[in-house]
């Protein structure tokens, strides 16, 4: 066989090995789905983010919320039947307020329970809709986020602190023009928020005098957009969240891998140790 031939084969195989391994792990993602819809007698949806920050010729690409996502997942809860429970596996740093409240309000108008699994973090958008669950099941060490609404890369709430600290007549018009519509955007959240946590199909989640609470804390900016809200601060607030996640949720997990752009920044072996490893002869003397 000659040079030329054993190069055109190796591209052929460089070539398809790709698109036969992206099969055989969506494969996988389905038959993993499908075993965890089976156990729990569920319709369950995933949205995952895994390309939060990327860079592609210099320029940052963000996945986050999209009108897009909003579309597919509305799909998926329609398809579901009224009685059966909706559980929604979450891993997103947040995105567009309306694609967000989209999914929401469709989470809340399910009438069987819906459970939102959160197995690393769900920022922002992702804690809206945590909100929206009847039941939020987190990894110990996950997080949520201040659900504050945000005018591009300034908080609501900060732009309203510069009318308390300065007089009128030292702010320009455009601050009190973007101070006028950070004041309707925080009021439109809480108001959307409130709706979330009254909800009580099929039960009531939260109980009332936690609501005032749960909203002041959320929406009004007390802590930085990217302040992470640990499963016992969650839990203080008095949102109804579980500790434990069905290990399955794990493996799933590992085959939405983040995409690699070079050399892994952390590395282990993934097999437990039964026992710990034996020292060197040099070492122990």
């Amino acid at each position: 066989m000659s040079l030329v031939n054993l190069l055109i084969i190796f591209f052929l195989i460089s070539s398809i090995s790709p698109l036969i391994q992206r099969f055989l792990t969506e494969q996988r993602r389905l038959m993993t789905i499908q075993a965890f819809e089976r156990s729990r007698g569920s319709r369950v949806i995933l949205l995952i983010h895994r390309q939060e920050s990327i860079s592609f010729l210099g320029v940052p690409v963000s996945r986050f919320i999209s009108i897009e996502d909003s579309e597919q997942v509305l799909r998926a809860i329609r398809l579901t039947p009224p009685n059966v429970p909706i559980d929604l596996i979450l891993h997103t740093p947040g995105g567009l307020v309306l694609a967000t409240e989209q999914i929401a309000r469709a989470l809340v108008r399910h009438p069987a329970k819906v459970t939102v699994f959160v197995p690393h973090y769900a920022m922002s958008g992702g804690t809206m809709l945590a909100m929206a669950a009847d039941e939020i099941v987190m990894d110990e060490n996950a997080v949520l986020g201040p659900v504050d609404p945000q005018l591009g890369s300034t908080p609501a709430a900060s732009v309203l602190k510069v009318l308390e600290d300065k007089p009128i007549s030292d702010i320009d018009d455009q601050t009190i023009v973007t101070a006028d519509i950070a004041r309707k955007a925080i009021r439109q959240v809480q108001k959307f928020v409130r709706t979330l946590l009254e909800d009580c199909v099929p039960k009531r989640k939260i109980e009332p005098e936690r609501i005032d609470r749960i909203i002041e804390a959320l929406t009004t900016g007390q802590v930085t957009h990217d302040y992470p809200i640990s499963v016992e601060e969650a839990q203080e607030l008095g949102l109804h969240v579980v500790v434990g996640l069905p290990k399955i949720i794990y493996s799933l997990m590992d085959l939405y891998p983040q995409p690699s752009m070079g050399r892994p920044t952390v590395q282990y072996i993934p097999l437990p140790y039964e026992n710990r490893p034996m020292l060197p002869e040099s070492i122990k003397e």
